[in-house]
């Protein structure tokens, strides 16, 4: 009872604080100012009724207002991410100082719900979103693979109605995909026609059109098709200075503008960006789930190689005048809302572009290129959307993580911010999830006739992606086995290439007491099995809490028995405190597999 009352205090209190800081005018005195184009050394800024009064103060404060010291600070507009995924974690953006996100491809209820707050002038607590809703993709093709039906097309006749039915349910603008795969992940893509179609039609309802791409190839086509921006850049070992030139001078001439998301190639590249988890002020915003998409990335091996291309364009687009957006692709597997933005502007500035550049490029360009409105300037009539931080980011490009204050509709954040780091500081002083003790042997493979069990957790059991929309299919069967040996299990698998564009079959282990849930499991070092089969590869796969995509190891199942030991620490970004599930998958290559599979351990050592 106690404890109840002391939180309802506590919310209150935080209440009454954000209603203190909205009640007033609020000047911000002599502080530098980048007003989202260019700086001002010494200014005061002026706010009240979450609009900016006067971007350059003079005189004394107004009577009741609040004044905050800028001594050795700067003001910025609040940070907008032009390129997010918006479905989780709507409060975290703003706690870092993005106060904006261009959302690609979300579902239409958080869409709608979002867009009524913000019309209703109630969403000071959370960032602002602008959406495409529901993206434009081929059935089968990027976007489909996520578990949820979503409305698809295939020809040019069918793009107006696709355009129409996107702004009906409240779409901002309208995203299409180009996209064919890489390696063995191949998709189904929207051809050429198809997606200047889409083009054609946005245009005509007044809508922009963006076009997400992952070739030189598509980035070509989208530009040449009329698209309004490119909303990714590509991974490459290598691209000739006047292929570089040529797509910039190309997107100049069409007056598009590109979003690199830098942040989501390095982690297709294997390179992960722990380092804003290592500064302790940011970190302390991020609870233990929030950090673990950062510590994992959808390349398992560092290629950093793979960044020489796209560093190449940012540079080439910069020199061209082309309007670079900031945008971080958050939702991904390394990166996280709002934090990551930090990152990425440090990116545009390794690869060319001035600490200046960079701020516009996440201030007062991303406002202009998707229309905004009045938001992404520090300038009178603008929306007081602020972000105060020590230091000079003009000069070093990291003072943006030294966060002083975040306003949000003139409302500060801080309260929000305080009521955030008191909760993580909590989880941090509360005992995790007792660590399981493994078996003194480390076998968790109990296949009997009566059950797949292990020794705790919920067993073992068929998987297959089924529950994300697929076709494929998996079934177990216990095989006879020499007395005294360790029950093996066969596992035929067939997987089928329908609309998910990634399918498996196969068996998994869930470690938790309920379906996904976490174990400890941190006292496992190594998994070993013994496995046979029909010779094909196979995956080893393991996910943790807080992660979307399991990190996997591959192996090959022979003829004969052979002995696979594969360490923990080789499933990048995934925590073995917080361990979900532990699967061998065929795919995703389609047809038909077997595979027998016995004595699997986990090993202190």
């Amino acid at each position: 009872m106690k404890s109840t009352v002391l939180k309802a205090v506590s919310a209150a209190a935080i209440l009454m604080l954000a209603g203190a800081a909205s009640a007033a005018p609020t000047l911000v005195q002599d502080v530098r100012v980048f007003d989202g184009e260019r700086v001002h050394e010494r200014r005061s800024v002026l706010f009240d009724k979450g609009v900016i009064v006067d971007a350059d103060f003079r005189g004394a404060a107004p009577r009741g207002a609040r004044v905050v010291d800028g001594a050795g600070r700067t003001l910025l507009p609040g940070l907008i991410d032009a390129h997010v995924h918006a479905f989780r974690y709507l409060e975290l953006p703003l706690l870092f100082g993005v106060t904006t996100q261009v959302d690609m491809f979300n579902d239409v209820q958080i869409m709608r719900d979002l867009s009524a707050a913000m019309a209703a002038g109630k969403n000071s607590g959370r960032a602002d979103m602008f959406s495409a809703g529901t993206l434009a993709t081929a059935k089968g093709g990027h976007g489909t693979q996520f578990g949820m039906p979503i409305p698809t097309l295939a020809t040019p006749a069918e793009a107006q109605a696709f355009v129409d039915a996107r702004i009906a349910e409240g779409s901002h603008f309208i995203k299409i995909v180009l996209e064919d795969g890489h390696g063995a992940q191949r998709m189904n893509s929207l051809d050429i026609a198809t997606a200047k179609a889409l083009i054609e039609a946005a245009h005509r309802r007044g809508k922009r059109a963006v076009v997400h791409v992952s070739t030189l190839e598509n980035a070509r086509a989208a530009l040449e098709a009329g698209a309004d921006g490119l909303v990714h850049l590509f991974i490459g070992t290598d691209i000739a200075a006047r292929d570089a030139q040529a797509l910039a001078q190309l997107a100049k001439a069409r007056r598009a503008f590109v979003i690199p998301t830098y942040v989501v190639l390095e982690s297709m590249a294997g390179v992960k960006t722990d380092g804003l988890l290592a500064d302790p002020t940011l970190a302390a915003l991020l609870d233990k789930e929030q950090r673990q998409p950062m510590r994992s990335s959808y390349g398992q091996a560092p290629k950093p190689d793979l960044l020489v291309t796209p560093r190449a364009v940012i540079a080439a687009m910069h020199r061209a005048g082309v309007p670079v957006l900031a945008g971080t692709d958050a939702g991904n597997a390394g990166t996280q809302y709002g934090i990551s933005m930090h990152h990425e502007l440090a990116a545009l500035v390794a690869a060319g572009m001035s600490p200046g550049a960079a701020l516009a490029a996440a201030t007062s360009a991303p406002a202009r290129a998707f229309g905004l409105g009045k938001r992404g300037q520090v300038a009178k009539g603008y929306k007081a959307d602020l972000l105060l931080v020590e230091g000079n980011p003009l000069a070093d490009i990291a003072s943006t993580r030294r966060i002083v204050e975040v306003w949000k509709d003139g409302e500060s954040a801080e309260p929000l911010r305080t009521r955030q780091r008191e909760r993580v500081a909590r989880e941090n002083a509360t005992p995790g999830l007792a660590p399981v003790a493994l078996p003194a042997d480390g076998r968790i493979s109990l296949f009997s006739k009566e059950k797949l069990a292990g020794p705790f957790g919920m067993g073992w059991s068929a998987t297959h992606d089924g529950m994300m929309g697929g076709a494929s299919s998996a079934t177990l069967e216990l095989l006879s086995v020499e007395a005294g040996a360790p029950a093996a299990l066969a596992v035929t698998a067939r997987v089928v290439k329908t609309n998910f564009p990634y399918p498996w079959a196969g068996l998994a282990f869930g470690p938790g007491a309920g379906p996904m849930q976490p174990a400890n499991l941190s006292a496992a070092k190594t998994i070993a099995f013994r496995v046979r089969g029909d010779g094909k590869r196979y995956a080893l796969s393991m996910m943790s809490r807080g992660t979307t995509i399991p990190a996997t190891v591959p192996f090959t199942a022979g003829a004969d028995w052979k002995e696979v030991s594969v360490p923990l620490s080789s499933f990048p970004g995934i925590d073995p405190s917080l361990l979900t599930m532990i699967g061998f998958n065929a795919g995703p290559e389609p047809g038909d597999y077997r595979f027998e599979i016995a004595d699997v351990r986990l090993l202190d050592r």
